[in-house]
């Protein structure tokens, strides 16, 4: 086996990676690395305006393609416009993901199939047509998923439809693992703990003008709590282990699940 340099391990120039959920937060993180490391990015988000308006303030080579990860239709299209556009697909991460909060009592079968339909369908979607792309490219490939510390211990109370798409999508993670090493595509995933994302804030500070119900009365009061670290992490410290599972330094890495929590699953 070829000894790479230190500086090629990293490159991915002439590589393509797509990024669902890409516009903003831990995807734009993820975006950021994949794109200075040489890859073409391409951002598959459900808010075209703030895809767009990250790829015309970039100086690396992004594309956007608006696309809801849990429609079948929207992630075909996804695929064929970026193998328009750059001629193959070699990085996959499945990003996009909510988490509202829902206790038993308020929970809906409707809230319920969001959550499932966005984190862990969409994870399927993407994977089996871009898996598909890369088998037939013959060149291999990566596909990384963003769980989260919930895949393994939940969090706290009100996240119990989000815990189950991260189980499930880990679950996801390990089987398709062994399904694609053949074409030596390795898959592999992300579990973050708290990241100060635009979403978090938003738990943090809810609305003056809404009155929460009743599953919406939690809030992430204390995200720094039972950190060892004593700090929540960036999407820059996420973008840093994603670009480590697409580049060549995870060379010997398949069905595995790397935590990015600070230490709070330790408690």
């Amino acid at each position: 086996m070829e000894i790479l340099d230190v500086h090629k391990l990293l490159d991915l120039s002439g590589k393509t990676a797509i990024v669902t959920g890409g516009a903003a937060g831990i995807g734009l993180g993820i975006v950021k690395r994949l794109a200075e490391a040489g890859a073409n990015v391409v951002i598959a988000d459900h808010d075209k305006e703030e895809a767009e308006r990250v790829v015309t303030s970039s100086k690396f080579k992004l594309k956007s393609i608006a696309t809801d990860v849990s429609s079948e239709g929207n992630v075909k299209n996804l695929v064929k416009e970026t193998v328009e556009t750059f001629g193959s697909i070699d990085i996959l991460v499945n990003n996009a993901g909510i988490f509202p909060i829902k206790t038993l009592d308020i929970m809906t079968e409707q809230d319920f199939e969001r959550v499932i339909n966005i984190n862990l369908k969409g994870v399927m979607l993407c994977t089996k047509y871009v898996a598909e792309q890369m088998i037939k490219q013959g060149k291999g490939g990566r596909i990384i998923n963003v769980t989260s510390i919930d895949a393994l211990h939940p969090s706290m109370v009100g996240l119990a439809i989000y815990d189950a798409s991260k189980h499930g999508a880990w679950g996801f993670t390990k089987n398709v693992a062994l399904e694609l090493a053949p074409h030596k595509i390795w898959v592999n995933a992300i579990a973050p703990g708290g990241i100060n994302t635009p979403g978090v804030q938003k738990m943090q500070a809810p609305s003056q003008n809404k009155k929460p119900d009743a599953g919406e009365k939690m809030s992430i009061a204390d995200p720094m709590a039972g950190v060892p670290m004593h700090r929540m992490g960036e999407p820059d410290e996420i973008g840093k282990v994603a670009l480590f599972l697409a580049s060549d330094m995870s060379s010997y890495m398949t069905g595995s699940q790397i935590v990015v929590d600070g230490g709070y699953l330790l408690k």
